[in-house]
C-alpha cells in the first residue's frame, strides 16, 4: 500500500522526498547530483565518468575494500551512473537494513577519496567502456544521434569521448567534485517500508555536512548538422532518426507517450508490423521518447542489411509522418494496457518508485502518483492522440547512419 509522499529539505539545500510502501519489505534510494556529462569543460568530455568510478575507491576513512564489504554487509545492491544531467547514485535492500545503509552512501557522495592512485585504474575503465562502443555499433549510433539532435553540451556524450580522455587529470576529477557535488539543488528520492522521522533523522546525519556552493548556468551550444554518415565495412547498416517532441513536463507528454506507443509499443506495433513483418526489411525496428527538463525528442533505430537499408529508410520515415491515419480504439486500448503493467510492476518495485520521486521532482517540481499516471492514461481518447499526432509531426528529422555507404536521405531532406 502506498501513502502520500512527504518532503523535507536540509539546510544544505539538498531535497528529500520519502514514500512509505507498507506492503513491501525491501526499501530503496535514488541520489540526483546535477554533475553530470553537460558538466565536462570543453576538451575534458569524460570527466564525470571518470569521477563516477571513484566514489566507490575508498571514503570516509574506508578503502575500497572496506567500504565495498560493509555495503555488501547490508546485502546492499548498488550503482552509480552518470548521465548527461545527473551523477546518479542508486541502492536497495531490505527495509530493516536501510537506515544502516544511508550513512555509507553519504560517505561516498560527501567524502570520497579520490586518491591519485586510483584515477589511472578508474579512466582505463571507461576507456574500455569507449571502445567497446566501437565495436557495437547500435549504441555508437545513439551516441552520435543524440550529438545531432540536442545542443551542446546536452548532446554531448555523458560517458567521454576516447580522444579527450589522454588530457584529464586527476585534479580535473577533484575540480569537477568539488565544483559540481554540491547538494543545492541534488535531490534525494526514498522509497519502501520506511518510517520518515528515522529516515529524516538519518538523512541529516549522512548528508547533514555536506557543503552547499552556488552551481553556474549552463550556456546552451551548438549541434553538427544532420544528415551524418559513419562509414564502417559491414554487412549491415544501422539507421537512426530523431524529431522533436514535447518533454515530460509538458501538459501533453502523455499524448507523446501514447503516439510513440502506437509507432513502437511491442508487435502490433506500426513500425515492427509494417516495416519488419509485413515487408520483411529489418531485423531490429523501435522508437522512445527522450526528454530533457524543457527539450523533448522521438528515437527512432533500424538494423537492417546493406542492400534493404534505402528501402527501410523510405518506410519508416513514410510510416512515421503517417501515423494519425486510421488510430483505432483496439491500438490505444494496447498500448494502454501495456502501461496499466509497467505501473502494476512499479507498485510493487521500490527501486522504481525512488527513481521516478526524485525524476519527478526535477522535472515536475512534483510528485506524481501512479493512480495520477493511470487517471490520465485511460482519459486518452484516439481524437486527441490523432490530433496530437498532426500537431507534432515532425517538421525536420535528423538521419544517422553506420554502415558501408550513405543512403540517399531525400525522405527525410525534403520535409525542412
Amino acid at each position: 500500500m502506498l501513502q502520500s509522499p512527504q518532503s523535507f529539505r536540509l539546510s544544505n539545500g539538498l531535497l528529500v522526498i520519502v514514500e512509505p510502501m507498507l506492503d513491501v519489505q525491501s526499501a530503496a534510494v535514488t541520489l540526483l547530483v546535477p554533475a553530470g556529462g553537460v558538466r565536462d569543460a570543453d576538451g575534458r568530455c569524460g570527466t564525470a565518468a571518470i569521477l563516477t568510478e571513484m566514489f566507490t575507491r575508498g571514503a570516509g576513512g574506508l578503502s575500497a575494500r572496506e567500504l565495498s564489504a560493509a555495503m555488501d554487509n547490508l546485502g546492499l545492491q548498488r550503482s552509480i551512473h552518470v548521465g548527461n544531467a545527473h551523477v546518479t547514485f542508486s541502492a536497495a535492500t531490505t527495509a530493516d537494513r536501510i537506515i544502516d545503509a544511508l550513512p555509507f552512501i553519504g560517505r561516498m557522495v560527501t567524502e570520497p577519496h579520490l586518491a591519485d592512485e586510483e584515477f589511472e585504474p578508474a579512466r582505463d575503465l571507461v576507456e574500455q567502456s569507449l571502445m567497446s562502443l566501437e565495436d557495437e555499433p547500435r549504441q555508437r549510433l545513439g551516441k552520435v544521434l543524440r550529438q545531432y539532435s540536442y545542443a551542446a553540451p546536452w548532446g554531448n556524450s555523458s560517458e567521454g569521448e576516447l580522444t579527450d580522455l589522454p588530457a584529464i587529470t586527476n585534479e580535473d576529477v577533484r575540480r569537477h567534485y568539488q565544483q559540481f557535488i554540491r547538494p543545492d539543488e541534488a535531490i534525494l528520492g526514498i522509497a519502501g517500508n520506511v518510517n520518515f522521522d528515522q529516515i529524516r533523522e538519518t538523512t541529516e546525519t549522512a548528508f547533514g555536512g555536506w557543503e552547499s556552493a552556488p552551481v553556474s548556468d549552463l550556456a546552451g551550444g551548438t549541434m553538427p548538422l544532420s544528415p551524418c554518415h559513419i562509414e564502417h565495412d559491414s554487412a549491415q547498416t544501422h539507421i537512426g532518426l530523431g524529431w522533436n517532441t514535447v518533454p515530460y513536463r509538458d501538459a501533453r507528454y502523455f499524448e507523446a507517450w501514447a503516439s510513440v506507443s502506437l509507432l513502437s509499443g511491442g508487435m502490433s506495433s506500426r513500425l515492427f508490423t509494417e516495416v519488419r513483418e509485413r515487408r520483411g526489411l529489418c531485423y531490429a525496428i523501435s522508437a522512445s521518447l527522450s526528454t530533457l527538463r524543457d527539450e523533448g525528442r522521438v528515437f527512432a533505430y533500424a538494423g537492417t542489411s546493406t542492400e534493404r537499408a534505402q528501402e527501410t529508410l523510405d518506410v519508416t520515415v513514410a510510416e512515421i509522418l503517417r501515423l494519425h491515419e486510421g488510430i483505432t480504439e483496439d491500438e490505444l486500448q494496447r498500448c494502454k494496457a501495456r502501461a496499466k503493467s509497467s505501473l502494476i510492476m512499479q507498485q510493487e518495485s521500490t527501486t522504481s518508485r525512488a527513481s521516478s520521486l526524485a525524476r519527478d521532482m526535477y522535472h515536475l517540481g512534483r510528485v506524481v502518483s501512479l493512480d495520477e499516471i493511470n487517471s490520465r492514461i485511460n482519459a486518452l481518447s484516439t481524437t486527441q492522440v490523432r490530433d496530437f499526432t498532426i500537431e507534432y509531426a515532425p517538421k525536420a528529422m535528423v538521419l544517422v547512419t553506420i554502415g558501408p555507404h550513405a543512403l540517399n536521405s531525400a525522405c527525410v531532406t525534403s520535409l525542412s
